[in-house]
């Protein structure tokens, strides 16, 4: 009998939204990826308005390594108990959670949100506040990470909670493979506020788009919020509000996560010691990445290297 031991099983039933699930299913089906992806629920089921047959029922969730929720269409209609139940039992045999978007009512109504932070849709996070008091619900971020139980606000949010995952799971470079693969933006921090128009900005005609290429060149370089302004031709004051709208923080808290990121990459991807990749990343010393990179990744950078560099380096 076939087992999801180690895969990545999505939970479904009818009068779930297509777009969550099709783009989550997509994301973690990628040939370059590792998971072994399954589509569990009762019979065939109605998803948007396509009929969708699962590969297995819903109570093979319980020997899932991940289980993702996509979207609940009606929020008001009661919930399909077996899918609650079969979350549930997926979660006391250690199972990951992730829900996208209004799939957290079904986390919620299996009591797996209770205490926690979490998120959804921001057209519903007060009827989940409501529904649910013992959930802390936070309507301003794209997503929340809190180990073993993952939510998402709607949408684009989805894709971004997903490749939050896969960061995670296989590191940097591999979550910036799948967002090329499907042309977005590999990151976007989960505080980011829901409302943000573009994350990173894409094509050319936005002030910005220029501004960020001319900054991944030069991560070596001494870079200040007068530089960037300069380079886009505007003031600080106006480069700060633009920043702000487009990538939810300001322009320095902005370079300092690319700046991570570019040292996660180098960390996968080459032999460099963590002095020159310190250098090559714009961090100066192999203390102040130490520092920086263990309060935004939580591991030091030598311990992340470990995890997500194979066997023989690349």
């Amino acid at each position: 009998m076939r087992t999801l031991s180690d895969m990545l099983a999505f939970a479904v039933t009818t009068g779930m939204l297509h777009f969550e699930l099709t783009a989550a299913y997509e994301i973690f089906t990628a040939p370059q990826l590792d998971y072994e992806v399954a589509i569990c629920g009762n019979a065939p089921v109605r998803v948007g308005r396509f009929t969708l047959e699962p590969d297995l029922p819903l109570d093979r969730l319980d020997t899932a390594d991940t289980v993702v929720v996509p979207a609940i269409e009606d929020v008001d209609q009661p919930l399909d108990p077996d899918l609650v139940l079969a979350v549930k039992a997926a979660h006391d045999q250690g199972a990951r959670i992730v829900s996208l978007c209004t799939g957290a009512f079904v986390l919620a109504e299996a009591g797996l949100l209770d205490g926690l932070r979490a998120t959804t849709h921001w057209a519903h996070t007060d009827e989940l506040a409501r529904r649910y008091p013992r959930v802390e619900v936070d309507p301003d971020v794209l997503y929340v990470d809190n180990g073993r139980v993952l939510t998402s606000a709607g949408k684009a949010a989805a894709i971004d909670l997903s490749l939050h995952v896969i960061r995670g799971d296989l590191g940097t470079a591999t979550a910036n493979t799948a967002a090329r693969r499907l042309v977005v933006p590999p990151h976007r921090d989960g505080g980011q506020a829901q409302f943000v128009l573009a994350p990173v900005p894409s094509g050319e005609g936005h002030p910005l788009t220029e501004l960020f290429e001319w900054v991944s060149k030069r991560f070596d370089q001494t870079i200040t919020v007068e530089d960037l302004a300069r380079q886009a031709n505007m003031s600080s004051r106006h480069l700060a509000r633009l920043f702000k709208a487009v990538t939810g923080t300001t322009p320095l808290q902005w370079l300092h996560t690319q700046r991570i990121r570019r040292a996660q990459e180098l960390l996968e991807m080459t032999d460099d010691s963590v002095d020159q990749i310190a250098e090559a990343s714009g961090m100066g010393t192999a203390t102040t990445l130490r520092r920086h990179f263990h309060r935004t990744v939580g591991v030091p950078p030598d311990t992340y290297r470990r995890t997500f560099r194979p066997v023989g380096g690349r």
